[in-house]
This record gives structure tokens, sequence and C-alpha cells, in this order.
């Protein structure tokens, strides 16, 4: 039911809301010093990206990795250069259980979260007659069980706090039909969690701050396939892929108190490959 204009016009207790007490200063908006940031996937590729962004930025790092130890390696080399409190964490993020007490494991480790990105992912690049269901059930189990888990878990944490962002890495395949490349699963994946999030926002309005960031192709070990490429090249209006050094300044401002009226946002970053 519409709302009259003299309905619209009641005063309503509580609003409006303060405006956070955050620096003036852009610069400083965009410094991390002190905070806590936790990073799935963080071993190679885009969140080993966002991970150096929080780094140099002057956060401490939460890395977790399912399978590539390079991560533990980093996160030494990470705290020494930069100054800063990095450690890594081996959790595959299908398993509720790594996921819950890892999360516990952080909070004992660093004292708290400030900034939760959900970026681990997989896919399996088939179309649905040619995949198996135990391909069907790994994507799911790691794009929407994992992000499930991190959100549930780590929400519970900015719940106790009071404070909170949470971070989520979807993909431009939320928004469209990827050629030439069938791959419905992974796609259906990606819509999954870009809905997740923005529901999110809107439950956890209270404490924490919930976005969602949709890449297109870069260069990394999930960027596009060999017999993908040449599209990929012709589809996007930069002509190229990304490299992941373009991705980190996003990521940073979602994080940092540079983006403090943002939440429930997809936003896009594809060198214009949806635009078509």
């Amino acid at each position: 039911m519409s709302m009259t204009v003299q309905d619209c016009a009641q005063i309503r207790e509580g609003f409006p809301r303060p405006f956070p007490s955050t620096p003036s200063n852009v610069l400083e908006q965009f410094q991390m010093d002190g905070k806590v940031v936790v990073i799935t996937g963080a071993a190679d590729g885009i969140g080993l990206a966002v991970t150096l962004a929080m780094v140099e930025a002057g956060a401490h790092v939460a890395l977790w990795y399912n399978s590539n130890d390079a991560a533990i390696e980093k996160s030494q080399a990470l705290a020494k250069e930069h100054n800063v409190k990095a450690s890594a964490y081996k959790v595959n993020v299908s398993e509720s259980t790594q996921v819950s007490e890892t999360i516990a494991k952080v909070v004992q480790d660093f004292g708290k979260i400030d900034v939760f990105i959900a970026n681990a992912g997989m896919a399996i690049s088939k179309p649905i007659l040619k995949q198996t269901l135990d391909e069907y059930r790994k994507q799911m189990s790691v794009n929407v069980d994992g992000v499930v888990y991190c959100a549930k878990y780590a929400g519970e944490v900015f719940a106790r706090q009071g404070y909170g962002n949470l971070i989520i890495t979807s993909s431009m395949s939320a928004h469209i039909v990827n050629v030439p490349t069938d791959q419905p699963v992974y796609n259906a994946t990606k819509a999954y969690v870009t809905h997740f999030g923005k529901s999110l926002a809107r439950e956890w309005r209270e404490f924490a701050r919930v976005n969602i960031v949709s890449p297109g192709f870069f260069d990394t070990k999930m960027g596009a396939s060999p017999l993908a490429i040449n599209e990929a090249y012709r589809m996007s209006a930069l002509g190229r892929q990304g490299h992941v050094k373009e991705i980190k300044g996003l990521y940073l401002y979602l994080a940092s108190d540079a983006s403090t009226y943002m939440t429930g946002s997809d936003i896009l970053i594809d060198g214009g490959y949806v635009l078509p």
C-alpha cells in the first residue's frame, strides 16, 4: 500500500542517524591501520592482490588458503615487509566446522575481525549436459556454501562486536551468460552470492556493511581460458583482461572508511565486458 504525503511526514524516532566519526581527509579515510582483515582464497590471484592492498594500507591480515601452502611464506614476508601481523590458516571453506573454528582462532589470535573478504571460489566450466552431479556439488560447496558459512560465522562476530564489514567476491557471470563457454552452474552460484550479499546488507543494517565485487576476466588462473581468450579481448571495451593491481583499490575502498555510506552494492569491474 502506498503511503500518503501525511504518512511520510511523520517523525520517526531514531532518525536521522548520525554521520560516522571518520576522517574528512580522503587519504586518511583509506588508511587501515590497526584493522584486522580476513581474506579467503588469499594464496594467489585476486585474493593475494587484495591481501597486498590491505597490508599496504596498514591492516593486519589473516590469509585463508585451501591447498596452496605458499600462503604461509607469503604471510611471513608480508608481516616483515609491512610491519603488520599476518598469519596463514589452512581452511576448506566448504566445511562449516573448519570455517567456524578458524574464525574463532582468528579472533583469538587478532582480538577482532573488522573486515571479512569472502573471495574463495572455483569453476568447472562445462555445459550442464556434460557436467557430472559431483562437479555441480563441488562448485556449490565452495562458491555458495563457502560464502554462506563464512558470512554466518563472521556475522556472529560482527554482531557481538557491534561492527563489521563483509565483502563478497562474485563475478560478472552473475549478470550475463558467458560466451562461448557454457557454464550455467558457475554462473548460477555467482548470482546466488550476489543476491545473498544484498539481502545480508539489509539484515545486518544495525551492525555491519555488506558489499559485492563482480570481477570480469583478470589475468589469473581463474581468467579467460585459452579457448575463450580472444573472445574475451573482443568483448571487453578495453580489449584485454585486467591486471590484479587494477582491482586492489576497489577492495580497499570497500574495506575502508572511504565507503561508510555504501552497503548492499554490487560493483562490476570488468573492463566494460557486459556493456554490449
